[in-house]
């Protein structure tokens, strides 16, 4: 699983031309599934996305996590991120999990992030073709796979 955290001053989500999602201070997280993802997955990537400390303290100092500064966080299904560029220059796709596996695993995630947060987090909606908005703050772009975690 991999995910693609960004530091947002604001960002949303629109599917068919209708606003499904919006928040403002947070993290926007793009989600990738692959078919051996696991619960224990799913708990790594949501406690270190909820506690990462990429929000700047009062000295301008990378220090509060997205629970201490009471941020919103929203959730994009992204099977890209697990895009492969090794041949050619068309990206394959080959190691997304479909949808019968990927769907489940992308709903507990965001449920087990509801429960860090302590408040619901929006989403957009699996599969959807979704114009995705955002301003990202500093720019702050982190990424994390679970099977790499360096």
């Amino acid at each position: 699983m991999r995910v693609l955290i960004q530091r947002v001053t604001e960002a949303s989500v629109e599917i068919e031309g209708k606003l499904k999602s919006e928040i403002n201070k947070g993290l926007l997280i793009f989600v990738g599934i692959e078919d051996d993802d696991k619960d224990e997955d799913i708990d790594f990537l949501a406690k270190k996305s909820v506690n990462l400390r990429i929000f700047d303290d009062e000295n301008g100092v990378m220090n509060h996590s997205v629970l201490d500064v009471e941020g919103d966080i929203l959730v994009i299904s992204q099977f890209t991120l697990h895009a492969s560029t090794k041949k050619g220059n068309r990206p394959s796709y080959i190691r997304a999990a479909k949808p019968d596996i990927s769907i489940p695993l992308y709903e507990r995630f965001c449920e087990v992030l509801s429960i860090l947060l302590n408040k619901q987090v929006k989403t957009g909606e699996f599969g959807a073709d979704m114009k995705v908005r955002l301003v990202n703050d500093g720019p702050v772009t982190i990424w994390i796979d679970s099977k790499n975690r360096e």
